[in-house]
Formats: C-alpha cells, structure tokens, sequence
C-alpha cells in the first residue's frame, strides 16, 4: 500500500468511526451548562428545552448553572469539555461580547466555540415608572436632545447586554444619557420605582409583572417587530429608525471540533423540541420568540455580534464590572 492509498484508508476508517459514533450517540447523559444563577431568563429557557431534549434523545439532558465572571466561568467550563456531545451551553449576547469586553479576550469564538442552534430573542426593553412624565419614547429621545447627559438610566452592569444596547440606540438616536450600572436588575428596577433613576433597560422577562400590575411603563422594545408579551409597546425601528436591533438572543453552542454528525443530531433535536407546543408557550410566557435557524445561520449571527461589540465597546470605552 503506498502513502497516498494509506491515507485514504486512514481518512474512510475516521468518516466510518465518526458516523458509527454519530449513529450510537448519545449513550450517557448530557450536561448543559449555564452561565447565570437558576431562576432567570437563560435558566428558564434551557430547563424548557431540555425536557422534551431528554426525551426525543433517551437519555437525561441535566442543566448545571455555573455563574461567575460575566459568563466567562461557564464557557471556559465548556472549551475544556471533551469535544464529544456530552456538555454543550446554552449561551447569550456575552459569548460574543466578551472577546472585546475583556483583556486578554478570555477565548477565540472562532477556534474554540462550535455553533449548533439558535434558540430565540427576549426584547431588551427600555422601561420608566409609571409616575415619570415620559409617555413614549419619542418624548424621552427628544428631552435627551434637549439635554446631553441629563437623563439617566440604569442597567443590570456594565458590559450586560442591556447596557450594549443602549449604547448602540444612543447612537443611532444620536442622545446622550448617563449610565448607572447595577448588580443585577433587581435593585435597577427598584430604584426606577423609587424615583431615583430615570429609566431602567432590562429584557422583557424582568419587568413583566410590575408592567402589568400598572407600577411601570415601557416606552420602547429592541427587538426588530413588536413583543409577544407587550403586543401594545412600539419598538425602537418603528419609531424613526428602521433597521434597528438589540435582541437578547439564546443558542446552543459546544466545545471546539464537535464532530458534524453529532452537531446534526443535537441541532435536529433542539429544532424539534422548539417546535412543540409546550416549549413556545414557555418561551412566550418568558417574553422569548422561538428563531428556527440553522447551525450555520447562528455561526454568522455570532460573528456579526462579535464585529458589532468589538466596535461599540472600543469606541465607547467600556468595561466590565
């Protein structure tokens, strides 16, 4: 047998190895990682999955909350988790901004990340108390015009998604406002109800209940059409700037190198679990809508996000908490 044939030889035994593998997987149970506590939104939506994940792969799908440092614990957690199917994340925005957000970047999205399903969007919603002389959002863009930097408002830190959205409708409203960062939503919120803070940014899950028991009022969403669960809330494209986006988004990712076939398994069976009636409704009830995409689409999403953090956090000079 000469080189060229034993290469051929070697290269047929791994597709044969791999599809075999594919074919048996999985055979033990699977571990999804998140990078928040237990009880928010990411939590919420990977326990919806899993469930009916478990089921359709016959074998337990078993969620792991690992909080810490931005998210940035729970990735590592997963790149130096063998390449073969058994620990996947459920990430958000922070997988892609945090290559920028932080010095040295924590990890290469590229070499170190394989993409396998989009999830969904929550909003990002822009919320004031219902006692703010604020109705909509135009008249908050226009007291902004009027006065740089005077208005203010709070997020869940510096660097959470919340904040990077912000910061991107600041620009392409062409306002300045003074950012309070925040440990969490929580005390952001109660803050705004006290009248101590203007405006709150926040995904649609946490202000749900105070919006509609009348305490607080949101004057615009992020994503590119209006929310399922604030059907009445204009977004920011509608109101004089079309083409704008600042979504929080969820998807499955693994470790580098995941062979294809098990990526095709996994992103098959997420795809199948999002379709059930049981899963949307959850979602919906979490104010997330369901995006079918594939594997490749949620790579390009990543690599979009990524070039548009980079960009934004440059140039407005932010840093993490």
């Amino acid at each position: 047998m000469n080189r060229r044939q034993a290469l051929m030889a070697l290269l047929a035994g791994l597709c044969t190895a791999r599809s075999g593998y594919a074919q048996s997987y999985p055979t033990k149970p699977i571990r999804v990682i998140v990078g928040y506590s237990a009880g928010g939104a990411v939590d919420i939506i990977a326990r919806a999955v899993s469930q009916p994940l478990a089921a359709s792969l016959g074998q337990p799908v078993v969620v792991e909350n690992k909080p810490g440092a931005g998210t940035n614990l729970a990735i590592r957690t997963l790149i130096d988790s063998p390449a073969d199917g058994y620990t996947v994340m459920l990430a958000a925005n922070a997988l892609a901004a945090n290559v920028s957000l932080y010095e040295p970047p924590p990890y290469d999205l590229a070499r170190d990340i394989t993409p396998i399903a989009l999830v969904g969007r929550v909003p990002v919603v822009i919320a004031v108390s219902a006692q703010s002389e604020f109705k909509t959002i135009s008249q908050f863009i226009a007291a902004a015009r009027a006065r740089p930097k005077a208005l203010n408002y709070a997020s869940p830190g510096n660097g959470s998604t919340p904040h990077l959205a912000v910061e991107l409708f600041e620009r392409a409203a062409g306002i300045s406002l003074t950012h309070i960062p925040y440990k969490g939503g929580s005390q952001a919120i109660t803050d705004v109800l006290g009248g101590h803070v203007e405006a709150v940014a926040v995904n649609a899950l946490e202000v749900q209940p105070l919006v509609r028991s009348g305490k607080l009022r949101v004057l615009a969403a992020m994503t590119p059409v209006r929310s399922t669960i604030f059907p009445d809330v204009p977004t920011v494209a509608e109101s004089g700037f079309p083409g704008f986006e600042a979504s929080v988004w969820y998807g499955f990712v693994g470790p580098a190198a995941l062979p294809a076939p098990v990526v095709a398994r996994l992103h098959g069976e997420i795809v199948r679990a999002l379709a059930s009636a049981e899963v949307k409704e959850r979602l919906a009830a979490a104010g997330g809508e369901v995006l079918l995409e594939t594997s490749e689409q949620f790579g390009a999403l990543l690599n979009t996000e990524r070039a548009r953090y980079e960009r934004l956090i440059r140039e407005a000079k932010i840093q993490p908490d």
